[in-house]
């Protein structure tokens, strides 16, 4: 009978020691919730800026980019940024690749041109990737392009002023969950205490470990140099964290709060981690089908090839027609577009990436009207060309063949219009929407961009006919289809 009562005494001790660590951890969630929310909601009009700007360049650039994809004379497979994780290369391996790196042919200003003339409002350049190499001149670690090499220059600060010279704003990218040269296992261990089942350690650098814990790394690392990149570089559009694993909510907490005390107006990306982010990051080339709630909104990372840093034989490059599709179709659900640039060891963009950037900057300076500045319109596409971008390797296994038909229309809103976008290149005299026929009574004229024409139009039998045959078709306008300009009675 003793016996029993000294077992039922201790499973009530543990059962109020089990409810009293799980209460803590509720409060302690409650609390970070408060306070994540209260910054989050501080930062309105940073979310209309952001969200106006539809159209940025990102930029995946750094040691790895020497090695363009090959290790010892062999192709390593995947993301040319992933290479030092790919081709298991050691630690001590890759500070030689980093110290030899030697851009010579690096000029922040033509970068920032280039993304000027591509019609992108905004850049988001590389600080650290999962390497841990730096792109800056730290005094966390001489671990950097300016210490390490004899290169001698930091490129974000020269990044940074040319931004400023151009109009550009600019956000910055830090790995702040991976670090194969110091950031322990990207937190594997710490997931396998918690969870000693868990066998999932992709991120993690196992073949060569750093000897610091993941903890150690945040303490050491990564968020003194994330507190000396908010100082160095103020006014930042936004913060791009990546790949946080096995991060917990405190810890994803600690990186957002300490980029708002610094600077509270810069928006953080999802990749913080633990839901702690203020926009949607959506996956790596993946348009969403649906739209999120969760977020204010949101933000496709995309690649012009099959990989973010740059791998020399990786041609499978997108066409024009196809990076129209991923701005319009993201435009038309109210995200923004992050389109990367993989420049070589040398520092130089492929030849292929720039032509192509600067046709897209001639239909954004006849058509970035119906971009900037919009939000989604009640129906956001009509038409029969369907397709579903998932992922960087759903891109490159299936490629992109779509082919637009006239009857095809993306729609975006700003103020009393609404934008009907065209990609079709067959386009004839007359064009149907379906979608405008609910409001055609308040339809005060139409007009296309860059072709102003107070076009003829007539609604009926629930479709709206527009005319063409008033409008110089052989004019700029009409290349890659056109813009039509809906505007609204006040």
């Amino acid at each position: 009978m003793q016996q029993l009562k000294l077992n039922i005494s201790w499973t009530s001790l543990l059962l109020a020691c089990m409810l009293c660590i799980n209460y803590s951890f509720a409060q302690e969630d409650d609390a970070i919730a408060k306070d994540w929310q209260k910054m989050n909601a501080s930062k309105d009009q940073d979310y209309v800026d952001y969200n106006d700007a539809k159209f940025g360049m990102f930029i995946h650039w750094g040691a790895y980019s020497d090695l363009g994809g090959v290790w010892k004379g062999k192709k390593v497979p995947k993301l040319g940024e992933w290479i030092m994780y790919h081709g298991q290369i050691p630690r001590d391996e890759y500070r030689e690749v980093c110290r030899n790196f030697n851009p010579v042919g690096f000029n922040a200003e033509d970068w920032v041109k280039l993304a000027k003339d591509a019609g992108m409002k905004y850049i988001v350049a590389m600080t650290k990737h999962h390497d841990g190499f730096s792109l800056y001149n730290s005094d966390v670690t001489d671990f950097n392009i300016y210490d390490y090499t004899s290169f001698k220059r930091d490129p974000i600060a020269e990044i940074y002023e040319a931004c400023k010279k151009y109009d550009i704003r600019l956000g910055l990218y830090y790995s702040h969950s991976i670090d194969w040269m110091d950031g322990g296992d990207a937190g594997y261990a710490q997931e396998k205490k918690l969870n000693p089942d868990h066998d999932d350690h992709y991120g993690a650098n196992l073949w060569d470990p750093s000897p610091f814990s993941y903890e150690e790394y945040f303490e050491t690392k990564a968020k003194p140099q994330m507190r000396e990149i908010l100082t160095k570089f103020p006014d930042l559009i936004e913060v791009w964290y990546d790949f946080p694993r096995f991060i917990n909510r405190q810890q994803s907490y600690e990186f957002y709060k300490l980029a708002y005390d610094i600077q509270p107006n810069c928006l953080i990306c999802s990749r913080v981690g633990n839901y702690l982010g203020d926009f949607l990051t959506a996956g790596d080339n993946q348009i969403p089908t649906t739209i999120t709630t969760e977020y204010r909104t949101w933000e496709t990372p995309g690649t012009l090839n099959n990989t973010w840093g740059y791998k020399c034989y990786d041609n499978d490059w997108k066409s024009f027609e196809e990076v129209l599709y991923w701005i319009v179709e993201i435009a038309s659900k109210g995200g923004n577009y992050l389109l990367n640039i993989g420049p070589d060891g040398k520092g130089y963009v492929p030849e292929e990436s720039v032509k192509l950037l600067k046709q897209v900057g001639k239909w954004m300076a006849i058509n970035g009207e119906a971009i900037y500045g919009t939000s989604r319109w009640e129906t956001f596409r009509e038409g029969p060309t369907r397709m579903e971008m998932k992922s960087t390797t759903d891109r490159e296994e299936h490629g992109f063949d779509l082919e637009f038909t006239p009857q095809d229309f993306w729609f975006t809103k700003k103020g009393n219009v609404v934008y009907a976008i065209s990609l079709s290149s067959e386009l004839k005299d007359k064009l149907t929407i379906k979608s405008l026929s609910a409001v055609a009574p308040n339809i005060e004229r139409i007009d296309i961009l860059g072709n102003q024409q107070n076009l003829k139009w007539e609604a009926k039998n629930n479709i709206v006919d527009i005319w063409l045959n008033q409008a110089d078709n052989t004019s700029e306008a009409f290349k890659n289809g056109l813009v039509l300009k809906v505007t609204f009675k006040e």
